[in-house]
């Protein structure tokens, strides 16, 4: 069965940094581009970094410079490094994997950004 569970949302300052984790259940992660999106309240969902197998970056132009997505093959994680963290960045993220070609959810984790 393939999951996502992220964890290390939570509440901080304008300005603070957070590193948010996905750890992936299933075969074949390696192989897998892996993601990070965002839905914040009244809003549709939307990406904010994605991670080829390769090992190729890509940002949303919002966060280029402040975020580093990153993963271990090893152990079957993904994560977010979020510093200079702006109000608008408060939403729900949500760790993305394309498992051939079908895109699997985690249950998404809340930051929320304090002026």
């Amino acid at each position: 069965q393939v999951q996502l569970v992220e964890s290390g949302g939570g509440l901080v300052q304008a300005g603070g940094s957070l590193r948010l984790s996905c750890t992936a259940s299933g075969r074949f992660f390696s192989a897998n581009t892996v993601g990070w999106y965002r839905q914040a309240p009244g809003k549709q969902r939307e990406l904010v970094a994605i991670l080829t197998r390769d090992y190729s970056a890509n940002y949303t132009d919002s966060v280029k410079g402040r975020f580093t997505i990153s993963r271990d093959n090893a152990k079957n994680m993904v994560y977010l490094q979020m510093n200079s963290l702006k109000p608008e960045d408060t939403a729900v993220y949500y760790c993305n994997r394309v498992y051939f070609g079908q895109n699997v959810w985690g249950q998404g984790t809340q930051v929320t950004v304090s002026s």
